[in-house]
Formats: structure tokens, C-alpha cells, sequence
């Protein structure tokens, strides 16, 4: 990782001319968006321009009553909803119904979270192994307590006022340890980040509290956000095996029952993998759906914020919330259709709600095994039993509700024909004595925009000695003929990258977008079905993941949407089999209507509920600055630049 991620900043994304607008109009430079005076330590430039919550520009229509009315109408009447062994076990769009009908309050919910956490989670602040889940590695008690009694509240109110109250009122959330809540340190995984305190919210948790949630607190997130494994949380179906990352906490935490939802961020598979390991439903967002601002940054032009939920109804409507224009914030936003097309909310009517609708299983979407990239073997060929015995069962599965499943070739990126970008060997310049690959091409010059390495360094400089040391080995480079790493290196080579190279790799990535398109297209396929996991998962002790998607970062490279649901479990351990739908941009109300549609036919495995852990001691960490496990390996990096390098 890489980092203006010394702080919760502000976070506007520049990149090639098809993802992005030019910044907004009045004058205001593209530089005076993206960087000066706002970006300092623990600043997030949340400006008034985004307190309207996104739901009131996205899944409306022109005229109706209010903004939220689509997605209250939506909510299940509390009279039909199932009865559950335990209030945590309630869907959010169930517990949003049964809070409404006051069969449940607001303060019992938190409660009921709280004390999950207290009893399963382990000591907080801890970067490692605390004995139990580890999903919050910190939390607002007193904060969250109050927004529940403040919900209770406007509750009794409205049922002598009638007036509406919003979607997630009195629903408990985490959110990534990257992300900027308010009052609190984010420290994206280090505590070479401590005392990088939040002065505002991020945007996506601004717009949660403008609909009602309740944050509960930070949820815990690989080191540097680098590693798409994760060892510092446990699983949440045996917490001995990884829970995949590095959004780990987030992905943990809504199927163990520590919250009701959660909002992970993806660079590289940080939503996908969690969310797969642990048998979570999560929406990986197209870039610019929703804004990134309050995020600290890994590469911008690839960050998305995404829910993580136990439903994929439940974590649409989430995205319902959090989507829309940050033009003052996250200029990438505006690229987005505005109003966004209607997040589905509820399942299709009938028995064949997918008659019509034609998923491709791309053959070219090579597996890598403990062998390497299995390329030239079909990515079925790779499985396990347990999860080749799954993918045939969704197979069928998917047929019956009436789609056309089938494969087709989909892109074979290994060959340079396809790929200019993404894994390309090519080198387009020679700068500061580094080659400047595609995709290095593009990333370098959009973090040298946001102050990616100045803001570390800045930050550094106000920290001890040895934070600003463990910042400087993450984040500093030596370049060749240099005795030492610096910040100043660093920055140095994003900005003498020269335009017309950033031009050529803006062009490359989007040929391979419409390379990708055109595969699609040519097979007649609408979108894709995959397994980011192919095989058991490791345990926390160094498995890692012994079978998964080797190009697992290229939805990130083509700025394209995935969605992860469960679909089985294996048969050993009983930890989650996981499959994941792959669209075009902006395809996100197709492929999780699909999910929504078979999540209500097939509602065994999401609702499926894992044993409670049996406790080690608990244990907290020490104080480390770095990572003490063995680094992570480069071809698992959520960094795209280290990641597409071992690719190479």
C-alpha cells in the first residue's frame, strides 16, 4: 500500500477520461480539488454539498412523495416477517420493518450487538490474533447508545406526527478501519496510524447517519489494507481460518452477528474476498458509484466503498443510501448516471424471475493453485470437490429460475493482444530510473494528484519516532542510486510522469474495457458468474487461500460491479462456498436484482447462521508498527501496482 492514507482526507479520484468529468465548474482547478490546503492529517472535507442523503438523487422518480418513499415501500410488512431464534438474526430491511411497527426498539438492537461484541469480539486496538473474532478493533459505546436512544425517539414520535422517518433509523453498522467516522482514529490496519483522528465523517458515513444508522465502531482491516487474505480477524464460521481482506472486520462481523451491516472498501478484492471467505453478501461497486471521500486512499481510480451484509437485498438497500454525486468531494462521482438507476429492493415475482437474462462463465478467468497460474485449465477444472459440486448445484439452480447459464471464452488477459494494460509487460517510459508500466502509468500520477505520499509524510512528522519510521519503510521509496527511502522519492516519480505517458495508459485501460465489452457481447452474455475461491480456505496459522481467482484484481482494472453471495458450504469444516456475479459498469441493478431473485428461492445458505466461537484467552497484540507475520506475498497484494507486477 501506498498512501495519502495518513489521513481520512478527502479523497477526489482522477483517472482516464472515460471514467471521470472534469472537475466542477466556478473556476476551481483540478489541483485545488484534489489536493491543497484542505488535505492535512485527520481533515475530511465533507462540504455541505453532499448532506442531502444520496438516496434522494438515486432509485427515485420525478415526482414521488419523498426521497426515501421507494425504499420504505419496499420494507417487509413486520406481519409477515419470519420469526427468528434472535433479534440478531433479522435481516436489516426486517429489523428497519419491525422497528417501525414497534415490536423491537432501537436501544434493544444496539444492546443486543453490544453484547455480542462484548462476549465474542475479544480486546480491542489489537492487530493480530486476540483470541475470538477481532471484527471491531474499535468502538464508539457511548456514541452508538445514543444515536439508538435518539432513534427511539423520533420512533415514538412519528407515530403521533406520521411523519416518515428514514430507511436505516436504529440499524447498527461497522465500518472499515480506513474509513473517517467522526471522533474517532482511523488507522487502516497499523498503529503507525494512531492518533489519526476523524474531524468529520466520511461522505458514505455521513449519508448512513442522514438515513438513521448507528455506528457502532471501526471494524478491523489488514495491515496498510495490503493483503486479500487477512490473518488479524477470525473467520466467522471458525475463526482458526482466514477471513479474507483486507476489508476482514467488515466481512466477519455481519454473519457472526456483531452487526447488522457493514461498509468494507475494495482496491483489489478487499470486498469480493471477505465476503467470500465468510459466507457474506457484498456489492463491490462500479468506480464512481459511490464517493470515496473520507476513505484513506490506496489507488485512487480503483477505490470503491461497497455494504457488506448477510442479504443482498439487504446490502442494495444500503447502496441505495450511500451512492450518488460528491462533486465537491469525489469529482469520479459525476461520471456516474445521475440519477442512478433504482437498486433493486425485492425479489421478482414468479417462478422464472430470470427467464431471459443469459450468464457467461468465462473459461479465460484462469485460477492460480499452489502450482501457479493454471492457465490454459477451466476454472471448474480447479475446484475441490465440495466447491465444484456447489458450482454445478448453482448451476442448476440458476436454470431453473430461468436463465441461460453457459460458457464462453470471456477475455484471456495472458494474451498481450487483449490486455495493453492490466498485466501488460509493456513499459511506456523510463522515469527516475523506474519503468513506468501501464497501469503505473495511470495510478502514480492520480496519487501524486491527491498527495498521496506528501500527506503521509506530513502526518508523519507529528508522530513519534517510530510510527513516522514504520510510515516511511510502508510508504517511501529508494530509487536506483539512492542509499535510503523517502517520501520526496516517492512523490518525485508520480510527478514526473509525463502527460502524454498518462494519456497513453488512460488509453489502454479503456481498450481493454472495450475488449472485455466485446467478448460479452460477441457470446451474447449479459454478465458473468465466477468463484473468486476455488478450494477450502487456509487457516490463519499461513494457508491463505489455496485456490482463487489469479485476476482478481481486474473488475477493479476495468472499473466494473461484483456482487458475492453464498451458495453452499463444504463439506470438512462447514466454512461458506461463495459465488460471485460480474457485470459491466453501472450494471449493478442487473446483477444484484439476479442475486436478490435467487437469495429468495435458495435462502438456506445466507441465512444460515455459524456456531459461536469457543473462546482462547483472550489476548491483545503487541504494539506493533509493521506487520510481524511474513509479508504478504505480492500476488495477494490489494495493491494494483505490487499485484499486476507478480503478474508480470
Amino acid at each position: 500500500m501506498t498512501a495519502e492514507r495518513s489521513m481520512p482526507t478527502r479523497n477526489p479520484r482522477t483517472t482516464d477520461s472515460s471514467l471521470a468529468e472534469s472537475a466542477p465548474a466556478g473556476g476551481m482547478s483540478r489541483r485545488a480539488v484534489l489536493g491543497g490546503a484542505a488535505a492535512v492529517t485527520g481533515a475530511v472535507a465533507v462540504s455541505a454539498a453532499v448532506a442531502t442523503p444520496a438516496s434522494a438523487t438515486s432509485g427515485g422518480t420525478a415526482g414521488a412523495a419523498s426521497p426515501n418513499a421507494r425504499l420504505i415501500a419496499a420494507l417487509p410488512p413486520a406481519s409477515g416477517i419470519k420469526k427468528r431464534s434472535r433479534l440478531v438474526d433479522y435481516e436489516v430491511v426486517e429489523l428497519a420493518s419491525l422497528l417501525r411497527a414497534g415490536k423491537v426498539t432501537a436501544t434493544q438492537v444496539t444492546k443486543a450487538y453490544l453484547d455480542r461484541i462484548d462476549r465474542f469480539n475479544g480486546p480491542f486496538e489489537t492487530y493480530g490474533d486476540n483470541g475470538l473474532y477481532n471484527a471491531f478493533v474499535r468502538i464508539d459505546r457511548a456514541g452508538a447508545l445514543a444515536a439508538a436512544a435518539a432513534a427511539d425517539t423520533r420512533f415514538a414520535r412519528a407515530r403521533h406526527t406520521h411523519e416518515e422517518l428514514p430507511p436505516l433509523l436504529g440499524i447498527p453498522f461497522g465500518i472499515k478501519d480506513s474509513v473517517a467516522v467522526k471522533g474517532l482514529d482511523a488507522k487502516d490496519g497499523s498503529h503507525a496510524f494512531d492518533g489519526n483522528t476523524a474531524l468529520r465523517d466520511a461522505t458514505a458515513v455521513h449519508r448512513l447517519r442522514e438515513a438513521g444508522a448507528v455506528i457502532l465502531g471501526h471494524t478491523v482491516a489488514s495491515a496498510f489494507s495490503g493483503s486479500i487474505t487477512g490473518t488479524f480477524a477470525g473467520n466467522a464460521w471458525n475463526k482458526d481460518y482466514v477471513p479474507g481482506g483486507s476489508s476482514q472486520g467488515s466481512g466477519v462481523a455481519p454473519v457472526a452477528r456483531l452487526a447488522a451491516a457493514c461498509i468494507g472498501e475494495e482496491t483489489g478484492g478487499s470486498i469480493m474476498m471477505p465476503s467470500a471467505a465468510n459466507g457474506a453478501s457484498g456489492i463491490k461497486p462500479s468506480l464512481g458509484t459511490t464517493s470515496v471521500a473520507g476513505l484513506m486512499p490506496l489507488s485512487p481510480g480503483y477505490d470503491v466503498l461497497g455494504p457488506i451484509c448477510r442479504s443482498v437485498r439487504d446490502a442494495s438497500l444500503v447502496l441505495s443510501i450511500v451512492l450518488g454525486p460528491d462533486a465537491a468531494n469525489d469529482p469520479l462521482t459525476l461520471s456516474a448516471p445521475d440519477p442512478f438507476p433504482a437498486m433493486p429492493l425485492t425479489a421478482r415475482k414468479g417462478r422464472r424471475p430470470l427467464a431471459g437474462v443469459t450468464i457467461g462463465i468465462p473459461q479465460t478467468d484462469w485460477m492460480r493453485t499452489s502450482r501457479g497460474i493454471q492457465a490454459g485449465t477451466s476454472p471448474q477444472g480447479t475446484y475441490d470437490a465440495d466447491h465444484l459440486a456447489a458450482f454445478n448445484r448453482l448451476k442448476q439452480q440458476l436454470t431453473s429460475l430461468g436463465a441461460t447459464v453457459k460458457e464462453f471464452p470471456g477475455l484471456d488477459v495472458t494474451d498481450p493482444a487483449n490486455d495493453p494494460y492490466f498485466s501488460s509487460s509493456d513499459v511506456l517510459a523510463t522515469i527516475d530510473g523506474s519503468n513506468i508500466s501501464p497501469s503505473s502509468a495511470v495510478l502514480s500520477p492520480n496519487r501524486y494528484e491527491i498527495r498521496y505520499w506528501d500527506a503521509v509524510k506530513d502526518f508523519a512528522a507529528t508522530r513519534p519516532a517510530d510510527q513516522a519510521a514504520a510510515l516511511l519503510a510502508q510508504y517511501g521509496r529508494k530509487a536506483p542510486g539512492e542509499t535510503s527511502a523517502s517520501f520526496e522519492s516517492a512523490t518525485r516519480l508520480g510527478g514526473m510522469i509525463p502527460a502524454s505517458v498518462r494519456v497513453e495508459g488512460e488509453k489502454r485501460r479503456r481498450q481493454l474495457q472495450a475488449n472485455y465489452q466485446a467478448a460479452l457481447d460477441k457470446a451474447g452474455v449479459d454478465f458473468m458468474l465466477v468463484f473468486s475461491l476455488g478450494a477450502q480456505i487456509g487457516l490463519r496459522t499461513g494457508g491463505g487461500f489455496p485456490v482463487y481467482r489469479a485476476y482478481y484484481q481486474l473488475p477493479n482494472a476495468l472499473a466494473w460491479p461484483m456482487v458475492s453471495f453464498p451458495v453452499g458450504y463444504d463439506s470438512t469444516v462447514g466454512l461458506p462456498i461463495a459465488a460471485q456475479f460480474w457485470g459491466p459498469r453501472f450494471s449493478e441493478p442487473e446483477i444484484v436484482q439476479a442475486a436478490i431473485d435467487y437469495q429468495e428461492h435458495f435462502p438456506q445458505y445466507h441465512n444460515a447462521a455459524p456456531p459461536d466461537p469457543v473462546a482462547d484467552t483472550p489476548k491483545v497484540a503487541p504494539r506493533v508498527l509493521r506487520p510481524v507475520e511474513p509479508a504478504t506475498p505480492p500476488e495477494l497484494s490489494n495493491d494494483p501496482l505490487v499485484a499486476e507486477e507478480a503478474l508480470r
